[in-house]
């Protein structure tokens, strides 16, 4: 792995980082085979011809966490959140071979909570199969960081993530005003048993599918701040038990 330091720095100035060969080829195998023999009826399961996804994948799946969260992930958690950050929401994606979808240039601007109460600087509010998603004050926003733990080797031909530098220092930019005159897109292709790490305020987006080739995703959001008044995280789960 590359020096934390640098993994970093990297993610807060430019808002996303890459660091290969977090896992082994025997921890993908472990992982893969796990997310295969789940039972796949449940409602939390999100099944399409161009989509495979299992929502709150860690709250579901508890005894993930020590195939996921083995030790070089675990410093790398512990050097970018501290020591005291927690899975706040978590998503396993799976872009089959055959895939056309595509996912436009967005932020992540939402959080997951247990239920809807109304508090000063939250909103607007969504509810999605009985899951309340509401958008944040910033600093919570802020201090937010994603893992993506990539289970295939990904790039601009499978669907890659493709980012716009630095546009998490620009607070809710939308996407109608970029100017593709000054701004810097940037395709994150990731080795399998790699990870990529990215703050939910920078822009992102995702193309279709050239290469017939799968991509399966495990995507991990963590922080350290409790929310205010009688707000709870939807999905909080520690590192370990």
């Amino acid at each position: 792995m590359v020096a934390l330091d640098k993994t970093k720095t990297a993610l807060n100035e430019l808002g996303f980082s890459v660091v290969n060969n977090v896992y082994s080829e025997y921890e993908i195998e472990l992982i893969s085979s796990f997310i295969n023999g789940l039972d796949t009826s449940k409602p939390i399961f999100r099944k399409t011809d161009d989509l495979f996804a299992i929502r709150q994948f860690v709250k579901e799946f508890p005894e993930i966490k020590s195939l996921l969260f083995n030790d070089n992930l675990k410093k790398i958690i512990q050097e970018i959140g501290g020591e005291n950050c927690f899975v706040v929401k978590s998503i396993y994606f799976d872009k089959p071979e055959k895939s056309n979808w595509f996912v436009a240039y967005h932020q992540d601007l939402t959080i997951s909570v247990d239920k809807k109460i109304e508090t000063e600087g939250f909103g607007p509010w969504t509810v999605k199969q009985n899951q309340f998603a509401v958008q944040p004050t910033l600093d919570i926003l802020e201090n937010i960081f994603t893992i993506r733990i990539h289970l295939d080797d990904t790039d601009e031909n499978n669907g890659a993530l493709k980012v716009i530098d630095k546009s998490h220092t620009k607070s809710i930019y939308r996407t109608e005003t970029i100017n593709w005159d000054i701004e810097k897109e940037t395709i994150c292709s990731v080795n399998s048993g790699g990870i990529m790490l990215m703050k939910p305020l920078i822009l992102h987006g995702s193309n279709r599918t050239q290469n017939n080739k799968r991509r399966r995703v495990i995507h991990i959001e963590f922080s350290s701040k409790d929310l205010p008044e009688n707000l709870k995280w939807a999905e909080l789960a520690t590192l370990t038990n």
